[in-house]
Formats: C-alpha cells, sequence, structure tokens
C-alpha cells in the first residue's frame, strides 16, 4: 500500500514552501517583474507533480499570505489572496492530474497536467478578483480585459518560463528515479 503523505513528501513541500518565499526577492522586489515572471508559481506547480495535488495545495494556498506576513508582499487585497486561490488550484490541480488521471507518467502527462492546472488557475484568480471587486464596493471595476491584462498579457513570461522549466526538472527528476517511483 502506498502511503500519500510521506515523511519525504511533507520535506519536499516545506522546500517548495521556501523556495516559493525565497524566489520572488530574483525579482528585485519590483512587482511589475514579479508580475511578468510568476516565481512563486514555479515551486507550487512542482510541488503538485513531486508531492501530490493536497501538500501542493496547501503550499500554494498559505505561500502568498505567509509571504504578506514575512516581508508585506504581495499586498494582501486583493493580490495576495486572490493569488492564494490561484496557486493552490495549481498545486491540486497538477498534483491531480499527474498522479492521478494520468496512468503514464510521460512528457505527455506533464505538459497536459501543467497547461490544464495552469489554464485552472488562471481561471480561479479571475473568478476570485471578480468577486474580491465586488466586496471592495469596486462592483464592474474587474472587466473581462483586466482578467486578460492579468492572467495572460502581463504574465506571457512567466507563462513561457513555466512551460519550459517545469516540465524539464519534472522529467529530469524522473529520470533519476527521485519521483514517480513504482
Amino acid at each position: 500500500m502506498k502511503k500519500s503523505f510521506s515523511a519525504l513528501k511533507l520535506v519536499l513541500g516545506a522546500l517548495f514552501l521556501a523556495l516559493a518565499l525565497v524566489l520572488p526577492f530574483l525579482t528585485g522586489q519590483i512587482p511589475e517583474i514579479g508580475s511578468m515572471l510568476c516565481p512563486m508559481h514555479l515551486p507550487v506547480l512542482l510541488a503538485g507533480f513531486v508531492c501530490g495535488g493536497p501538500i501542493a495545495a496547501v503550499i500554494g494556498f498559505t505561500a502568498p499570505l505567509l509571504r504578506f506576513l514575512m516581508f508585506s508582499m504581495p499586498p494582501i487585497y486583493p493580490v495576495g489572496l486572490s493569488m492564494a486561490f490561484e496557486l493552490l488550484t495549481y498545486g491540486l490541480v497538477s498534483g491531480i492530474m499527474y498522479n492521478g488521471v494520468f496512468k503514464k507518467k510521460n512528457a505527455v502527462a506533464v505538459y497536459a497536467s501543467l497547461l490544464i492546472a495552469m489554464a485552472a488557475g488562471r481561471v480561479v484568480w479571475g473568478i476570485v478578483r471578480l468577486i474580491l471587486s465586488g466586496i471592495g464596493g469596486q462592483a464592474g471595476s474587474f472587466t473581462f480585459a483586466a482578467f486578460i491584462s492579468g492572467a495572460i498579457t502581463t504574465a506571457v513570461p512567466g507563462i513561457i518560463v513555466q512551460i519550459i522549466l517545469i516540465p524539464i526538472i519534472v522529467l529530469a527528476l524522473k529520470k533519476a528515479k527521485l519521483i514517480d517511483r513504482e
């Protein structure tokens, strides 16, 4: 019987959480660059593949909130809250897709899991931002154009980095037999 919450997965989860807290420093604390490169997304997506959906979901939700408490970035409302739900979705969906839906753990499964998780996370981000704009008394301020800009246009460099780096890392870990050991 395979344990889904092994000690190794929890330790790796802690490592991915630490990376999610530290990687944004590479953007030099310039919010515009951070929103373009999306450095917190990388460790959360990787956690989904390596640790599974539940652990990665916890990492994704807590990372922006902890980062706000520790470093006052990202701003908690609405950016941090919407990012928390977005990253939760990334971790959960990438883990469920790769570790549960796909029987063969090949490059196709990695790319499909990644793209589905990225799309789902951006949709959740948009829904949460829409809800928060209504709660904040700014109903109607989060338009479809704002969604496209925030979810896609601004994030194109980060999307490209994710599509290139995540599969390379996951497939390298798989080849080294550090993940997907049957």
